[in-house]
């Protein structure tokens, strides 16, 4: 089964959605299941993974409700407030919801020290009890205390989005590379290749561009610790969906059959529990 382990929908608000600036306006517009099922069966993937955009239990309720309705949506990487006293009361509430597969925050948001306080590691080590994944979303600076915060929960399983959306537009890779490598170093951590084209110039990137930063993925987390995500619809802005799987497809082109089945469905149903 081949699947896009990273997608979004939303209905657009404009206050909500202020991060899709000037720049970003093709995707200034809803995005919903039926807008994304052609575009799927156009390009051979039989399932997807929906990631949260919005930090709010009604962005929980409503991708579980849009994954419900249409079965090609085989998990939900939802939001919840991990520093909460009652996490464990709500999280049981989630228990029979079995589309739900993780949760998410928006770290990149926040400082580099917000994802090392104390009751957030507690709310992450918590989601191990309950056999629940953590997206990683950052930057680049962010990734030494990611590691940290890893390294503080040795039973959870973890999954770095988009490489931690390396600075390829101006071409910088050496500290991002080794921090990558420090993070790669935990064998609980997997790596989404995604959101690459939209860290480079919109109009202008190359697949020679991106190679180094893909080279660097593959050396750190290796074909058993990588799953191709689209990033769809935000990879709209610099490309179209056929362009960024082929991007993965034309990298992993070498690769055995089975490490290829791997990087396009194994890992993230592995990962995410998705059946």
């Amino acid at each position: 089964m081949k699947i896009d382990a990273h997608q979004h929908f939303w209905i657009f608000d404009p206050v909500r959605d202020s991060w899709i600036d000037d720049q970003m306006q093709t995707i200034r517009r809803d995005f919903l299941p039926e807008d994304l099922k052609p575009i799927l069966e156009q390009n051979q993937i039989n399932g997807c993974v929906a990631v949260q955009a919005a930090q709010d239990d009604a962005e929980t309720e409503f991708l579980l409700k849009l994954a419900e309705e249409n079965d090609f949506i085989k998990g939900v990487v939802g939001w919840i407030d991990l520093q909460v006293d009652d996490l464990a009361a709500r999280l049981d509430n989630y228990q029979e919801r079995e589309l739900l597969k993780g949760f998410r925050h928006v770290l990149q948001g926040e400082t580099e020290e917000f994802m090392l306080r104390p009751a957030f590691v507690r709310g992450v080590k918590m989601l191990h009890h309950y056999g629940y994944t953590y997206d990683i979303l950052i930057f680049p600076n962010h990734l030494p205390n990611a590691a940290r915060l890893v390294a503080q929960c040795s039973g959870q399983r973890f999954v770095l989005d988009h490489l931690a959306k390396p600075y390829i537009k101006v071409r910088k890779i050496d500290a991002w590379k080794k921090d990558l490598n420090t993070l790669a170093a935990h064998e609980n951590v997997s790596c989404k290749i995604s959101g690459m084209v939209t860290e480079a110039d919109y109009q202008a990137w190359t697949y020679e561009q991106l190679l180094p930063y893909l080279d660097a993925a593959f050396e750190a987390f290796g074909p058993d610790r990588l799953m191709f995500g689209s990033d769809w619809p935000v990879c709209l802005v610099a490309g179209s969906y056929q362009a960024i799987k082929g991007v993965v497809e034309k990298y992993t082109a070498s690769f055995s059959e089975e490490e290829k089945a791997k990087i396009f469905g194994l890992n993230a149903s592995l990962f995410y529990n998705l059946s």
